[in-house]
């Protein structure tokens, strides 16, 4: 059980906050909880996630009186919010591992510094405190782990129930993380079935949705993806407008390298940056480039990998959006190379989770491809860290 039997509404929504739009079809839709993406494109077949849309842009990116996410509070749709002191990880740049590839700078933003050792703790802030807001009695989420393990954190926190789904596959790590909360971990055989579990306590019960549930999938809460356009505000603030040319992300359906796009894409229309960097899917079988290549997004992309956290057989709109508005593409990894570059990560300083080592095995490829320039500044995506794996995990690949 919570702490708290009953939630406190504290939180306030941004004062310029007006509204939602569809990323596909531009649509307007009200301040409202848009549970399944804009309601036009769900009729027609292509679930389309929405966009916060603001009166106006702040007059400066950060507030230097705050530390962290907390900085970027005037950008959010939530002024304040359930906080564990989320934010403000290192982008660290790595000599030796740019010397090595011979490019001209590689930065690490590491992620895995965040209370819960991932960058899904950006997100479960925001939805919490939305679900709070909303008076909620319990949240609700399908998760192979990095995101139940944050979500059940955040709820922890905020004195609300939380329910995470996920399969018997979920390692013992982020079973231990989960239930340890309070949180109730629900496991069904397949992946599939989470999605059918969270919409039937959302239809029935009107438990909050955190992440997606509808096939073909439509993104995570909206609420939540605004919190991950601070990984983009940090990446610019810490290696400069001019520097920023190139940023690799492990994705599966695709919420960070959206909030990335965002972030970035709000950054330009500041006036801050000339250009929205290049941002570059890496996945661990055909998926995303599939669709890049002409295959519709709605289809199915089965496939098998170890990597847990960029697995699973859907893409959304959401990440061909935000690749095709951005120039840049996507990049397919396998498992024994991912591995043996996480090993040569921790030997230049980085101990990731394997699902983020891949952004390296990503890197390497484009610029053989000759896709990255040698001349260019790269920042890699570490979305968790290596503590999370059990040995037997990362050498199941």
């Amino acid at each position: 059980m919570p702490r708290n039997a009953i939630p406190t509404r504290a939180h306030k929504l941004n004062s310029t906050l007006f509204g939602f739009s569809c990323v596909r079809c531009h649509s307007e839709l009200p301040i409202g909880d848009h549970l399944e993406g804009c309601p036009a494109c769900l009729r027609a077949g292509n679930p389309s996630t929405v966009r916060s849309e603001y009166r106006r842009w702040p007059a400066a990116l950060a507030d230097a009186t705050k530390r962290g996410m907390s900085q970027y509070a005037a950008w959010m749709p939530y002024t304040s919010w359930v906080t564990l002191g989320e934010g403000g990880t290192p982008c660290t740049s790595f000599v030796s591992l740019a010397d090595e590839l011979k490019v001209a700078k590689v930065f690490i933003k590491n992620e895995g510094l965040n209370p819960s050792g991932s960058h899904k703790d950006r997100a479960s802030c925001m939805a919490v405190t939305r679900a709070i807001d909303v008076g909620a009695t319990t949240i609700v989420a399908a998760s192979s782990g990095n995101g139940g393990v944050s979500l059940a954190l955040y709820a922890a926190a905020g004195g609300i129930r939380c329910c995470i789904v996920s399969t018997p596959t979920l390692s013992p790590i982020y079973t231990r993380a989960i239930t340890m909360t309070g949180a109730d971990l629900v496991t069904v055989p397949e992946t599939p079935g989470r999605w059918r579990f969270v919409a039937e306590m959302v239809k029935e019960r009107n438990w909050f949705p955190a992440t997606n549930y509808l096939d073909p999938p439509v993104g995570s809460n909206h609420f939540g993806l605004d919190g991950l356009k601070t990984v983009a505000y940090e990446i610019f603030e810490d290696m400069g407008g001019e520097n920023l040319e190139v940023v690799v992300v492990p994705t599966s359906r695709g919420d960070l390298i959206w909030g990335l796009y965002e972030g970035f894409r709000q950054i330009t229309e500041l006036g801050l940056l000339k250009t929205v960097p290049r941002l570059f899917a890496v996945e661990p079988f055909p998926r995303i480039s599939r669709v890049l290549a002409g295959e519709e997004f709605t289809g199915s992309f089965p496939g098998k990998t170890a990597l847990v956290s960029i697995g699973g057989s859907t893409v959304t709109y959401q990440a061909i959006e935000a690749i095709r508005a951005s120039g840049g593409g996507a990049v397919v990894v396998n498992d024994e190379d991912v591995i043996r570059d996480q090993l040569r990560l921790a030997q230049h300083g980085c101990y990731t989770e394997s699902s983020s080592a891949a952004t390296l095995t990503g890197l390497d490829i484009l610029l053989k491809q000759g896709q990255v320039s040698r001349d260019a500044s790269v920042a890699l995506v570490a979305t968790s860290n290596g503590y999370k794996e059990l040995p037997e995990e990362r050498s199941a690949a």
